[in-house]
């Protein structure tokens, strides 16, 4: 289809009766009996309601607006299509999606700028009814096309509605056996196009409703404070799917002593209410971190403890670590607890990249009686911890040693550089499949000795798959 069209000036416009006026509703009937008398009837109607469910299928706005022209093109037989979206008035397109051309075409097109519907294309803006033309050249509304635009003859044209507003028009140029579109192209183009609007409309809804989650969730994450002598990055993305919204999240605060706290966290469920159980749990983490100079195994029972005994019944996994001086001052040590979770990476600076081991203990909200173990580990200087929530590495068809090895190498690889281009590095290699929400947290010790201040991180992810399978070990 083209990616311009020849703006032609005010005249008659070809049309029987002319004249605006809302599309007129589909006739069902009518579409059902014109598409019954057509020799391949069979055929054709099943593949109009194969394109309708896959159409409807699709809830990315982007896509499904591609999907309908694709859709329309191959229900037609069309070789150009196009899709050209309304703007707020309603009365010029504001963005066009051209279905078609080859690489060639489009690159002999390179700057042509796009339609805005004052021309031929305007004729389903000025009156939203079926438009069909022959010879497009022939048409009083049409001036020509563009230098190097490919040549077309026949059109197409459909209004979309949507919630009974013409959202947009879908265009298809020049069927392949090079007649002229005919009642039964129009017929089931129409068809298309009335499904399509429901399709639009559902993917604008989720549009906002995955908006909506991503920003509630994003409220209930902090930003990261001064945390020297170490360097922090974090990183929250959502789930593809607004019904995964989860509980992850990550905190950090400066407690009494010069300590630092740092946590990231994921009560188990993916919905609203675990997006609010996430904020109770992390509110009192922050709160028990704040007051208790705990190790971080007594800190994970005393916050199970209060869980049990003030909140609804919650499960979640947490890996607390303290980092300390060492006794002489020259290093850091890193103890940690893990409720559950997967363990620690270190990453130290000459490139070298391991988990620490440690078996976890039961996930947060199984037996509030628990003691909980701690691990120590040797901090050496210039190196990174970091820790993530299964929505970083959990694949439903990928071993879990794996998409683990994958963060580690890339870690590793990324260990000489600046710390937010190690934790991007990671994020983008994201070996899961996407659909869980994921935070992630680096903390990177200062090249020199320790200067005495003891930072604290804690990280927590939902129970899930393999670590759900640990737990009930």
């Amino acid at each position: 289809m083209a990616t311009s069209e020849a703006d032609g000036g005010p005249g008659e416009d070809g049309r029987p009766g002319g004249g605006s006026g809302p599309q007129p509703e589909l006739d069902v009937g009518r579409l059902a009996g014109r598409l019954a008398e057509a020799p391949d009837a069979q055929q054709r109607i099943r593949a109009l309601l194969g394109a309708i469910l896959d159409v409807s299928a699709k809830l990315d706005l982007s896509v499904v607006l591609r999907r309908i022209v694709v859709t329309a093109m191959e229900l037609a037989g069309a070789r150009y299509g196009a899709l050209g979206v309304l703007d707020s008035e309603g009365t010029a397109l504001a963005e066009f999606i051209p279905v078609g051309l080859d690489e060639e075409e489009t690159d002999r097109l390179a700057g042509v700028a796009l339609p805005h519907g004052r021309g031929l294309l305007g004729l389903l803006i000025s009156d939203p009814r079926p438009l069909r033309v022959d010879d497009i050249a022939a048409h009083p509304r049409a001036a020509g096309l563009p230098p190097g635009h490919p040549p077309m003859r026949s059109l197409l044209g459909v209004a979309i509605t949507v919630r009974g507003s013409v959202y947009g028009n879908l265009y298809l140029t020049d069927r392949r056996d090079a007649r002229p579109f005919d009642d039964d192209d129009e017929a089931v183009v129409v068809a298309l196009a009335s499904a399509a609007g429901v399709a639009i409309e559902n993917a604008r809804l989720y549009e906002r409703l995955r908006s909506g989650a991503e920003q509630f969730q994003r409220l209930l994450l902090p930003s990261l404070p001064d945390l020297a002598p170490f360097t922090s990055w974090s990183l929250y993305q959502p789930a593809t799917e607004p019904a995964l919204l989860g509980g992850d999240w990550y905190d950090a605060l400066a407690l009494p002593g010069g300590a630092r706290a740092m946590i990231v966290g994921d009560v188990v469920g993916h919905d609203v209410r675990a997006a609010a159980g996430m904020a109770q749990v992390r509110n009192m983490l922050r709160a028990l971190a704040y007051d208790a100079d705990l190790p971080p195994g007594a800190l994970l029972s005393r916050l199970d403890r209060t869980l049990a005994g003030v909140a609804e019944p919650t499960m979640a996994t947490v890996c607390v670590a303290r980092i300390a001086p060492t006794g002489d001052g020259a290093g850091w040590s890193l103890l940690w607890s893990s409720a559950g979770h997967p363990p620690p990476l270190l990453v130290t600076a000459d490139g070298r990249a391991r988990y620490l081991e440690g078996e976890p203990d039961l996930p947060l909200g199984v037996d509030p009686l628990l003691a909980r173990a701690d691990h120590r580990h040797e901090l050496p200087a210039g190196a990174t911890v970091l820790m993530f929530t299964d929505g970083l590495v959990e694949h439903p068809r990928r071993d879990l040693g794996e998409t683990l090895g994958i963060v580690a190498d890339v870690a590793a690889a990324h260990a000489h550089g600046p710390l937010e281009s190690l934790g991007q590095a990671v994020a983008r290699a994201r070996p899961s499949d996407g659909h869980d929400d994921m935070a992630v947290l680096a903390l990177r010790a200062p090249a020199g000795g320790a200067p005495g201040a003891a930072p604290v991180m804690a990280t927590g992810s939902a129970t899930s798959g393999s670590y759900r399978r640990r737990a009930a070990r």
